[in-house]
């Protein structure tokens, strides 16, 4: 079982940057894709982006693409999601996955096999 531990959320201005972590441990990360997801207050959980493996394929929500990266470390089993031109409606609880599953279900929350606990993005106005 792997555990997830995010990080690098808080409050920032629109048009400002954050750069979210994801620490992982418990397995070998760099056989899995990883995701992100976030969840703003009554709505559901929603895919930004993902990576595979080894990085060579990356996977974008199209209200972030242009403006966020996702990168990952595999020798400090780590994934990073890197946030710029941020918008208030990018508010919400974002939080890292690991998947087993293939690149064609990297969308689909319910194919992750774990979770972290979030972390809070505020994008004020």
């Amino acid at each position: 079982q792997v555990q997830l531990v995010e990080s690098g959320g808080g409050l920032v201005q629109a048009g400002g940057s954050l750069r979210l972590s994801c620490a992982a441990s418990g397995r070998t990360f760099s056989r899995y894709a990883m995701g992100w997801f976030r969840q703003a207050p009554g709505k559901e959980r929603e895919f930004v982006s993902a990576i595979s493996s080894f990085g060579g394929s990356t996977a974008y929500a199209d209200s972030v693409k242009g403006r966020f990266t996702i990168s990952r470390d595999n020798a400090k089993n780590t994934v990073f999601l890197q946030m710029n031109s941020l918008k208030p409606e990018d508010t919400a609880v974002y939080s890292c996955a690991v998947t087993s599953a293939g690149w064609a279900y990297i969308r689909i929350p319910q194919r992750y096999d774990s979770w972290g606990q979030g972390t809070q993005v505020t994008v004020s106005s």
